[in-house]
């Protein structure tokens, strides 16, 4: 199972009009920036194309643009390349501007669009899951995260109560 093949069709259909704009995210996202972490699937956050003179808008295209490329669906997971994705719509302010503000990087050969270091510990201390908490801590021992760009995407996001929080538990030992 080669992720490159994943990333080709997820830029093909960009190419093709079935998305605006894509970031990987998720765990995937993160081992651009840390060790490889095991994970059940590829989390891909899309801003999907709102059909001509529809007012709501649908991942229909999206799964038939996949079925006629001979990709399977099974539950939330969309099979491509035998690669459980899921196509998930931002659903905070924060994720959408991390999709916005996408970084890009080269996938053997393949240009690829990832969730930015500080946006992926930003949305993992929204979420506030362990798993979320123990990959925040993992981004800072990797010390991937630029602390001003950082500081930024919590403030404009109304996280810093909840990153002193984070601090005084984990990183001082207070809590």
């Amino acid at each position: 199972m080669k992720i490159k093949e994943v990333l080709t069709t997820v830029n093909q259909m960009q190419a093709d009009g079935i998305i605006d704009r894509y970031a990987i995210g998720g765990a995937v996202g993160a081992t651009f920036y840390l060790e490889p972490i095991a994970t059940l699937d590829v989390d891909i956050f899309v801003a999907f194309r709102p059909e001509p003179g529809k007012l709501l808008v649908s991942p229909q295209p999206l799964i038939d643009y996949l079925a006629a490329r001979g990709c399977r669906m099974e539950g939330e997971y969309l099979f491509i390349a035998d690669w459980p994705v899921q196509f998930l719509p931002p659903p905070t302010p924060l994720v959408e501007e991390a999709l916005v503000e996408a970084v890009s990087f080269d996938v053997e050969g393949v240009p690829t669009r990832v969730v930015s270091a500080e946006h992926l510990a930003c949305i993992a201390l929204e979420l506030g899951r362990p798993k979320d908490k123990a990959r925040l801590l993992q981004f800072i021992e990797a010390g991937v995260l630029a602390p001003a760009r950082l500081e930024a995407i919590l403030a404009r996001h109304h996280l810093s109560d909840k990153w002193q929080k984070f601090e005084v538990q984990f990183l001082r030992g207070e809590g």
